[in-house]
């Protein structure tokens, strides 16, 4: 009895607000115009993709107006959407999708350091034998990485938060469109009190509205 009146006025849980934009969110779908990928596929650091794919985690990071959504998905991929003066569909003035191209551990806090002091801001940053030029301008010669603070949603209802520093750079491709990458040395607090340390590079394209199609 005692058990029925306690569980009467206790509070409802409240489930968190996972990230949604133009229709994109946990569960949903997308598809990718097959021949926005295919016509320049031989030059990109990637070596396949899948059209259609299925949104396993949401992330968001919120930069004082300006809302950086990442949808990540079944392809080892993550579609990121960037919209600025709000969070509505209307807001939306860029797409990308990324793929993941490499995880390298930090191995210790001067390598940390040397990443975030000398290296992740470098005017250009070689991957695999491809220049990229650095997207951000700074006065220097150096640009210190841009953080983020990124929550994660899963399936599941899981969530965590992630400390990212990052550089965005480009090459030019034969179409007059650019290959992105992106570089985010990312820093999480693990359950045991520790501080894991990663450099995570994803190298993209930008797509337009026509180029994709989002299924509930």
């Amino acid at each position: 009895m005692f058990d029925k009146l306690i569980n009467k006025f206790k509070k409802p849980e409240v489930k968190p607000q996972t990230p949604e934009i133009i229709g994109l969110r946990l569960g949903a779908s997308f598809e990718i115009d097959p021949l926005a990928i295919r016509l320049i596929l031989d030059e990109l650091a990637i070596e396949s993709f899948e059209p259609t794919q299925i949104i396993k985690a949401a992330g968001v990071v919120d930069l004082d107006g300006t809302w950086v959504y990442r949808f990540y998905t079944d392809d080892d991929a993550w579609l990121q959407v960037v919209a600025e003066g709000g969070q509505r569909d209307e807001h939306v003035v860029d797409v990308k999708l990324f793929h993941f191209y490499d995880t390298r551990d930090i191995a210790n806090e001067a390598a940390w350091n040397t990443l975030l002091k000398q290296e992740i801001g470098a005017g250009s940053y070689t991957l695999d034998g491809r220049e990229y030029t650095r997207v951000w301008t700074a006065a220097g010669d150096y640009h210190n990485p841009v953080h983020m603070a990124e929550t994660t949603y899963e399936e599941g209802g899981d969530h965590s938060s992630t400390d990212q520093f990052t550089m965005l750079f480009e090459r030019p491709l034969s179409d007059q469109r650019t290959e992105s990458l992106f570089l985010s040395a990312e820093e999480k607090l693990e359950p045991g009190g520790y501080l894991s340390r990663c450099l995570v590079l994803s190298t993209g394209v930008t797509l337009t509205p026509s180029q994709i199609t989002i299924h509930g």
